[in-house]
């Protein structure tokens, strides 16, 4: 029996009032306004109050509590920032009227087919169309005209390949009279190679793929195998649950194969931390929680990761819920600070079967002749044998003159401790230990002097220094960091300073002597670095030493005074008063080397000083026929090493062989365990197999299940968006309470269950919706329908999308006949602006090495992608960072995009590139344009363009080096022959077409 109140609230409501449903209408409002301190999380919820669910009879007092003019009882509570308006207090009125009913929250009922609204409308081709059609006749609304032919192969031409149509591909399809030709230009466009590029592009978004670890160091990766597989399968049609199986679990297939393990890498792609000093298994936590979101957000369409500090605050996704999740993925094998190297374990070999062909003949080859070697060799030891019994009483002693101070570091009391070293003993430091040594000699600015140590590092620090950090850093320093030798000279950091570090790197764990000197010339020129001997290549990153480097700081060896503490063993320092000779620093490098190496036991030496000392004797010592036959055996076995490190290894995932426990963590905190939880899926969802979960096999098929209520609608809808500019569902990310009601739910819902019930067959689906008359209608809506609609969310008009970063520059090359259409392989580096990686990268060593020929026109998808600095100008046209999943990308339009497509190298080649195409052209100008725009331009857009033609040709004519100037730029050079003044005026009528809005937008 209703309560009075209800009686009453029915009364008021007009007859012809709609029906508020509590999903549509009623669900935003609680979620908006309530659900933070009376939604599903517990923590937080006020009165012991529940909106988000039946259970609770809230009609009279819930009406009561919004109307009140009573300002210390209305809710929500007037310090909440939240107000109903009067609009959303009607709503609520009228669902308390009609019984305030709940209902579960629509995406995570399962869909079931709808029914497909009847219609006679001669323009309905397909159940879309039926959907779309009975909803804008609902409105008052109907279709546009379809497009015509130009405007649809350009559509479909970028939707499908990314690519605009080539002009034989136009011509074609514009001469193409018989029945049928819109279905053989899509069959043709599905068939192509550049779709699986097309569709892989929002794939690797989706996945934050990159070619590099990012945060601190950043280092390069190799995972473009994963992403050529991805190319692959969608060119291959690999059905969409078989494409979410083996990239969340491949390798847990029986058997699986190379293919399968290589999918893998989807959640590999993630970042991975080497900075020194973290916590490694804080890191790791971090990497399985990126792996929840990533996952439930592609797959899902829920904001799972909202749920690890506490319960989720709208959606029904409790802490507990998370740390299930999570569990499926806590059982990788994996360190939270990995990655100096690169790639992260686990990792996996994924050499051709060509190159490992090659590998094995080689090895074949290489064995043979080190089995012949073998006699030779014993010779050798014998002789290496007798000739060191008699050098270490030979040797000469280390260059005296000048030398001003001398360490040999052999003992040590307390920390940090002494160990056997190079020469006898040295010190060993852990990481903050450090000896400081007051009566250490002053280097100075304007004077000469020499530095001489061995060190044997285990990971970045200073390894001495003499550095007031409380006034700009003055001093020197001598540092390594990230396999690299760095020296500084400081008046004043960044402002007057030297810092030189060797191109080369310095291996770490083994010994090596450095040596730096310096002519006091107070320039980084007059700065050398020696590496066992041999001058180094240097970086020079600063060069503007203006002043003196002394300051009252002692010597410190380990680290500065408060920061970079080394770890390693440092042995035997030298300071000299002199710039040592090339000879002298060979002299003392190679003397205390062998006085070194020969006083060890040959049993206690280890393998580089042993492989080192043979080294020295083959080359100084040895017989003419000895050193002959060991540097072939030498050479070969270095033929080998490259061959075999040419293997491509990625990262992947597997399974540990026991489980790693997981448990809910306080407040997410890595290092605040309690319960422990197995793995599972959220409870709202359950297990649709009923079936024991126990792995991430277990997990995809869950997400490809029959009844799941959300993956076919999360890829239905974001397949829609890409077609449409706009998703069904417009937050393609949040599925969730806070997410968007569908535009037309009924739609979604019969095509997530045609996709699912086609055997998730994706090229299918694409078929489905440009074959429909909602997608074939043309984009040109008229002004009373742009403000009726002007997000086209009704779909009374065709779709109008700008182009994304990397189609806008494909367009480009394409136009210009210079794209490289090579698939697959190594990432590759276009042009972009000169020194941004050492600006934008950690110590700024870091130089962009730009490629040549083919490589700086590949697709945009083999850009390499560097997380500290992607490319420029795909983060100016909205392109993400990749260092999180992304789904979908914001359409921005800022005057920057407008300068980049008028200056920028890729766009200026492209523009003269095609002005060479257009310059043999009988209409020129007519050509340009069909080229770019896939249609004739009107007379008065050609007058246009002939005026600009004529006043560019006219400019150029009187300025010579601007015209070569700009027919100059890029890598390519113009055909010869051609006049410049011609071809500049061309080359800017070319710039301006690509930069035509309607050039940058797909029709």
């Amino acid at each position: 029996m209703k309560p009075p109140v209800l009686v009453l609230l029915c009364a008021w409501l007009p007859a012809s009032a709609q029906p508020v449903g509590f999903n549509r209408d009623v669900r935003p409002i609680l979620s908006d306004k309530c659900f933070r301190c009376h939604g599903p999380d517990q923590a937080t919820r006020k009165a012991g109050l529940r909106l988000d669910r039946t259970g609770h009879d809230i009609g009279e007092e819930l009406i009561a509590r919004i109307t009140t003019s009573n300002i210390d009882e209305r809710m929500p509570p007037a310090d909440s920032g939240q107000k109903l308006s009067a609009k959303q207090i009607s709503t609520m009125r009228q669902w308390v009227a009609q019984g305030a009913n709940y209902e579960k929250h629509w995406s995570l009922i399962p869909p079931s087919r709808p029914r497909v609204p009847n219609s006679a409308d001669p323009r309905v081709r397909n159940a879309i169309d039926g959907f779309v059609l009975s909803r804008l006749q609902r409105e008052g609304m109907s279709f546009s005209q379809e497009a015509g032919r130009e405007m649809l192969i350009r559509r479909l031409t970028l939707a499908i390949t990314s690519l605009p149509p080539a002009i034989r591909e136009l011509d074609a399809f514009l001469s193409d009279d018989q029945p049928g030709a819109y279905d053989r230009l899509i069959d043709r466009l599905l068939r192509s190679a550049h779709f699986g590029e097309s569709m892989a592009g929002p794939w690797l978004d989706a996945a934050r793929y990159a070619d590099t670890n990012g945060y601190f160091t950043d280092n390069e990766r190799t995972m473009w195998p994963w992403r050529d597989w991805v190319i692959r399968a969608f060119n291959a049609n690999l059905p969409f649950d078989q494409f979410t199986i083996e990239q969340l679990a491949g390798d847990l297939l029986p058997e699986p194969t190379l293919q399968q393990k290589i999918a893998t890498g989807f959640n590999r792609n993630h970042m991975v931390n080497n900075e020194s000093g973290l916590i490694p298994e804080e890191f790791r936590v971090e990497y399985v929680a990126d792996r929840v979101k990533t996952t439930s957000t592609v797959w899902m369409g829920l904001t799972v990761e909202c749920a690890r500090c506490h319960d989720h605050k709208y959606d029904p996704i409790s802490q507990r819920d998370y740390y299930r999740f999570f569990a499926f993925f806590n059982n990788v094998p994996e360190r939270g600070l990995d990655g100096s190297r690169g790639n992260a374990a686990p990792l996996l070999n994924v050499a051709s079967p060509e190159l490992e062909t090659v590998i094995a003949s080689f090895k074949k080859r290489f064995l043979q002749a080190e089995a012949k070697f073998k006699p030779i060799q014993k010779e050798i030891s014998e002789a290496q044998a007798e000739w060191e019994d008699a050098a270490l009483e030979n040797l000469s002693p280390s260059p005296t003159n000048g030398l001003v101070a001398h360490y040999p570091l052999e003992k040590s009391v307390g920390r940090p401790a002494s160990v056997p070293a190079m020469l006898g003993n040295g010190v060993n430091f852990k990481g903050g230990e450090v000896i400081g040594i007051d009566s250490a000699p002053a280097l100075s600015a304007n004077k000469p002097f020499t530095i001489s140590v061995w060190v044997k590092p285990s990971a970045a620090g200073c390894i001495l220094s003499r550095m007031d950090e409380a006034d700009h850093m003055r001093g020197f320093d001598l540092v390594y960091r990230k396999n690299k030798i760095l020296f500084h000279l400081v008046h004043k950091w960044t402002e007057s300073d030297i810092e030189v570090r060797t191109i080369e790197s310095v291996p770490g764990r083994r010994w090596s002597h450095v040596i730096v000197s310096y002519d006091g010339s107070s320039t980084a020129s007059g700065v050398a670095i020696y590496l066992n001997g041999v001058r180094q290549a240097l970086s020079i990153d600063r060069d503007g030493l203006g002043g003196s480097i002394s300051n009252d700081e002692p010597l410190r060896i380990g680290r500065r005074k408060a920061s970079a503490s080394y770890k390693g063993v440092i042995d035997e320092l030298r300071f000299y008063d002199r710039e040592l000779s090339e000879n002298d620093i060979r002299q003392l490098a190679t003397e205390q080397f062998l006085g070194g190496a020969l006083a060890k036991d040959t049993k206690k030496r280890d393998k580089y000083l042993t492989a080192r000392l043979r080294e020295h004797y083959v080359a100084n010592h040895a017989s003419e026929m000895h050193r002959q036959a060991d540097q072939r055996i030498t050479r070969k076995r270095k033929e080998l090493a490259e061959l075999q490190s040419s293997r491509p290894v990625m990262m992947v995932m597997s399974e540990m062989k026991k489980a790693r426990q997981a448990h809910l963590l306080e407040r997410g905190e890595y290092n605040k365990p309690r319960d422990k939880v197995s793995a599972g899926v959220p409870a709202v969802l359950a297990n649709l197999s009923n079936t024991v979960m126990s792995n991430r096999l277990d997990l995809a098929r869950w997400l490809m299940h029959h009844d799941n209520p959300l993956t076919s609608r999360v890829i239905v809808n974001r397949v829609w968006s890409r077609f449409f500019g706009r998703g069904i569902v417009a937050t393609a990310e949040d599925f969730g309470t806070q997410g968007a009601w569908p535009d037309h739910p009924e739609l979604l819902d019969w095509l997530a269950c045609e996709f699912r019930d086609s055997g998730w067959d994706f090229k299918r689906l694409i078929r489905l919706i440009v074959t429909s008359a909602t997608y074939r209608q043309t984009s040109h809506g008229s002004p009373d329908l742009n403000q009726r609609d002007p997000g086209n969310r009704l779909l009374a008009r065709g779709p109008r999308i700008r182009l994304d970063a990397e189609t806008l520059r494909d367009v480009a090359l394409a136009a210009g006949g210079l794209l490289v259409v090579r698939q697959g392989g190594p990432s590759v580096k276009p042009y972009q602006p000169a020194g941004l990686w050492k600006e934008m990268t950690y110590d700024g060593q870091l130089g962009y090495d730009t490629g040549s020929g083919a490589d700086l026109y590949r697709r945009s998808l083999y850009t390499y992608w560097k997380r500290q600095a992607p490319p420029p100008n795909m983060l100016l046209f909205d392109a993400p960072t990749r260092e999180t999943c992304a789904v979908g990308r914001p359409r921005t339009n800022t005057p920057l995009q407008a300068l980049a497509l008028m200056n920028d190298p890729t766009f200026l080649e492209a523009a003269r590139s095609l002005a060479e195409r257009m310059y043999s052209q009988a209409t020129p100008l007519r050509f340009g344009f069909r080229v770019v725009l896939s249609r004739e331009p009107t007379s008065s857009e050609h007058d246009t363009l002939s005026q600009l033609f004529h006043s560019q040709l006219n400019a150029f004519r009187s300025d010579l080096d601007a015209a070569r100037g700009l027919i100059s730029i890029g890598e390519s050079e113009p055909a010869a022959g051609l006049n410049p003044f011609r071809l500049a005026a061309l080359t800017t009528v070319a710039n301006m077409i690509l930069s035509l809005d309607e050039a940058i937008t797909q029709p």
